[in-house]
């Protein structure tokens, strides 16, 4: 039998200080050549360890061999120029030198297959990647080729898919499309933006999922909850849509977060990813706290569609906290499966 309320996270967890600077976004590498290979691997195990430790049950490779969850994957791209960088403004927010996109964007070769080959090898545990969507990684450039959003999105739209495909070959359960800017460009996400995420789904056979959250725990990002009022209903633009779409799964946040947990109703029959672990506060939740945010997420979601998760990378937490608060985030799950289960019995 499948297990109930399986736990995750949503994506990035610290790395080691050998590594790259801790609690850093876009932090350097530390190391060169083989040696970095060869350190990618081993924060990738750790990670994995991590997770195993803290009781976490569809792992993922906590993204210990990318920089940054966006650019990474732009990296290996035709097309985009590095070094030509441009300052823009990324999700209506904070100013970022970013890459400029050239040319007619194309993929020449996998970005991140044979990491997940490499997590496939490690664990028999179900495995969740984690990719930028078609909307966040245009974001996050400069666009001075296509010079139309759209039409960007869906070239990135295709490579995703071409991606994805190998990552579903490789054996991943679950692949995560990372879409922060549904939650900022409400009008382009339902005129194009869903129709681009289901392109990059396309003929996958493993589960999908569609991660939309306010942010890491970076100043830009709590600066600019500070400006959301009481409510945080952002959701409610664009879940009505994402309810009739191929997406199998919606994660979100809702663990000190001011959304409306009724909001979830909107995406009723959906499989979904609750957030219960806050990742912009250094404060370790107790397992009871984790265990109140699932017993309100089940008064919309059935219990085998619940699938617990943080609400955010955790790549810029220290590593100590971000593994206490994975060991919550099982113990608190626990609680809520023994109800569950007790119910029913």
């Amino acid at each position: 039998m499948k297990k109930l309320l399986p736990t995750s996270t949503a994506g990035s967890l610290p790395k080691p200080a050998w590594l790259a600077e801790p609690e850093t976004l876009w932090s350097p590498w530390k190391l060169q050549g083989t040696e970095l290979i060869d350190g990618k691997q081993d924060a990738l195990r750790v990670a994995l360890q991590e997770q195993q430790q803290a009781g976490v049950d569809i792992v993922s490779d906590g993204e210990q061999t990318r920089q940054h969850f966006v650019t990474t994957f732009i990296e290996h791209l035709n097309g985009v120029d590095f070094e030509n960088r441009k300052t823009v403004t990324i999700r209506n927010r904070y100013e970022a030198s970013v890459p400029s996109v050239i040319g007619p964007v194309s993929r020449s070769k996998p970005v991140f297959v044979e990491d997940a080959k490499f997590l496939r090898s490690q664990t028999k545990q179900p495995i969740k990647w984690a990719l930028p969507g078609p909307m966040t990684m245009i974001d996050t450039l400069y666009d001075a080729h296509y010079q139309s959003r759209e039409q960007l999105a869906w070239e990135f739209a295709k490579i995703l898919n071409q991606e994805a495909k190998e990552l579903e070959a490789a054996g991943v359960d679950i692949i995560q499309f990372d879409e922060p800017a549904f939650n900022v460009f409400f009008d382009d996400v339902n005129d194009w933006g869903i129709k681009c995420l289901e392109r990059a789904i396309e003929g996958l056979e493993c589960e999908t999922a569609v991660h939309i959250c306010y942010g890491y725990g970076i100043k830009a990002n709590t600066d600019w909850k500070q400006t959301l009022g009481n409510e945080w209903r952002q959701y409610e633009e664009v879940f009505p849509k994402l309810q009739k779409s191929n997406i199998d799964i919606i994660s979100l946040e809702c663990h000190n977060s001011r959304v409306p947990i009724e909001l979830l109703a909107l995406i009723r029959g959906k499989k979904v990813m609750v957030g219960a672990i806050d990742v912009a506060s250094n404060e370790i939740e107790t397992p009871e706290e984790v265990a109140h945010t699932l017993r309100e997420a089940l008064k919309y979601v059935d219990a085998n569609k619940l699938y617990p998760c943080t609400n955010c990378g955790m790549a810029p937490l220290p590593r100590h906290i971000a593994s206490a608060k994975l060991s919550a985030l099982s113990k608190g799950a626990e609680i809520v499966r023994g109800e569950v289960l007790g119910a029913r019995s």
